[in-house]
């Protein structure tokens, strides 16, 4: 399997994803705090909205370079 062919799948699989969820939702940690033996961190859920457009440019990318590959 080439790179090309590689990279194709890839954005197809990216793209289908971006359209079924639409998003992804990550942890990060914000603030910590060590006062003496006790530890307290805070941590914050962010959701990340993929763009449908992004999504269709990624599948018809992905097509392309798999069709340009047959050729």
């Amino acid at each position: 399997m080439t790179l090309t062919k590689m990279i194709a799948i890839g954005l197809l699989v990216a793209g289908a994803l971006g359209l079924a969820y639409g998003g992804f939702s990550y942890t990060r940690e914000t603030h910590e705090a060590e006062l003496g033996p006790l530890s307290v961190s805070v941590e914050e859920n962010d959701y990340v909205n993929v763009p449908v457009w992004a999504s269709l440019g990624a599948l018809l990318v992905g097509a392309a370079l798999l069709l340009r590959g047959k050729t």
